[in-house]
């Protein structure tokens, strides 16, 4: 076992983190915006459990970076066996790899603890990095570009830019769907599933957005992390959060979280182009390989552990995982 403390993936400032908001100058608009920031411990850790004495454990687990909306840096870590950091090529998400034999109690343990600074994006766009704008036009597995999603448009005119129409793509996604976890079936990010069913979480809302808007040659991409309550203090987060982010009319990427502002109406202006400071991202894109290649198929999506044993993927009942923050 090895015991990392205060590895760093980016340097904090001199500034002191908290909820004091910053000031941001949105294009067009002469004044001033508060942009609030917000600082937190986050602690991501698993165990994976029910394993078989002497068999080696391949485990992946996903690393949030430094973006222009957050900064991260390490303040603890406990990781068992051999491991390294990488970053895959498709969209450039790191992740931490490694590999260990079972304890006495067949159990292997890992446990990070990060120390983020987020801030709230606001009425603006954000230029391209070195990132491939042509994947984000193109399908992904769960995500057509073609079919039944695009029955949606049927008795809609889209608008005269490409902002129009994402606004006009982001409502219809809005009303045929309602945030719900009721049944199965939810939480696979199928934009056909979602059609039909007409409920899901983020992950579907988000699907069937962007199924809609590279249908309609507007590259968008998507973002998953974990949310953070809104009260400042400390506890457990249950489970995953993901939004996306459009190009329109090639001046810039510009957020949207529809399944926020499907649970919280008033704010449905707001979650067009507007991001709250209270979540942290942690990997972006759909249908991801990993850095070692993995033996299973392409992951959906990459938020939560992933391991294999003899080169088959572990059953996600065997890794128990816990998720949580506490504000500076």
């Amino acid at each position: 076992m090895v015991r990392f403390a205060a590895i760093c993936f980016a340097v904090f400032g001199s500034g002191v983190f908290g909820m004091a908001p910053s000031l941001a100058q949105p294009k067009g608009d002469p004044k001033p915006v508060l942009v609030n920031v917000r600082g937190f411990d986050f602690t991501y850790a698993a165990t994976f459990k029910d394993l078989p004495q002497g068999k080696t454990l391949n485990a992946w687990l996903p690393l949030p970076q430094t973006t222009l909306d957050q900064v991260i840096s390490i303040s603890s870590a406990t990781i068992p066996g051999k491991s390294s950091i990488a970053s895959e090529p498709q969209y450039g998400n790191q992740m931490l790899y490694f590999e260990a034999i079972p304890d006495a109690k067949g159990q292997v343990t890992v446990s990070l603890t990060f120390k983020i600074k987020r801030s709230e994006f606001r009425d603006d766009y954000r230029q391209p990095g070195a990132e491939k704008i042509d994947r984000f036009l193109q399908a992904d597995k769960l995500v057509p570009l073609e079919g039944k999603p695009l029955t949606l448009l049927k008795d809609h005119k889209l608008g005269p830019t490409q902002r129009d129409t994402g606004k006009i793509l982001y409502d219809i996604v809005n009303n045929h769907m309602k945030y719900s976890k009721a049944g199965t079936g939810w939480g696979n990010g199928d934009a056909e599933w979602a059609c039909d069913s007409k409920f899901g979480n983020c992950s579907d809302f988000h699907s069937l957005f962007i199924s809609l808007a590279r249908a309609n040659k507007i590259p968008a991409k998507f973002e998953m992390g974990f949310p953070i309550p809104p009260k400042r203090g400390e506890g457990t987060v249950g489970g995953y959060h993901c939004w996306a982010w459009l190009l329109p009319d090639g001046k810039g990427w510009m957020p949207v979280d529809i399944s926020e502002a499907n649970q919280h109406p008033q704010l449905k202006d707001y979650y067009f182009g507007n991001l709250t400071a209270d979540r942290v991202m942690f990997t972006t894109g759909r249908d991801i390989d990993l850095v070692p290649r993995q033996k299973g198929p392409a992951l959906n999506f990459f938020i939560y552990p992933y391991a294999e044993l003899g080169g088959q993927p572990l059953p996600t009942e065997q890794i128990q995982r816990s998720f949580a923050y506490k504000d500076f």
